[in-house]
């Protein structure tokens, strides 16, 4: 699925907690989550120096996001079941928490993987 500019330019200007609700929307009906990748995940930290695995509802919001530190990197696609089944549990296990839609100016939203997991399943029962 592609994003139009137009919609990333409204969806860029939401505060964070809106990104999120539209993070998890669209990933329910896409079936997917991207990262930046090369040669490992991209990281970052939050402001008390928790580790951060940023993530993005579609390719063209990661890409914007391929810049300064993580300059280099490229969108990665990661199934929405390898997401729910392997990574979250992954990042919990390692308290590192889901860095939700940063964009360039914005670190987004970083909820414990308790609540992600909760607000995806409230989601998906929907579908």
């Amino acid at each position: 699925m592609k994003v139009s500019p137009r919609q990333m330019e409204a969806v860029l200007a939401l505060p964070g907690v809106k990104r999120f609700e539209h993070f998890i929307k669209v990933i329910a009906d896409w079936q997917e989550v991207w990262g930046l990748y090369q040669d490992g995940w991209a990281r970052a930290a939050a402001d008390d120096g928790t580790a951060v695995f940023p993530l993005w509802p579609a390719k063209e919001y990661a890409q914007l996001c391929a810049l300064n530190e993580w300059k280099g990197f490229e969108p990665r696609a990661i199934s929405l079941i390898d997401f729910t089944e392997v990574l979250l549990p992954k990042l919990k296990l390692e308290d590192v928490l889901p860095g939700v839609f940063f964009t360039p100016t914005s670190k987004g939203v970083t909820p414990p993987v308790d609540e992600l997991v909760a607000a995806l399943e409230a989601e998906l029962q929907n579908y």
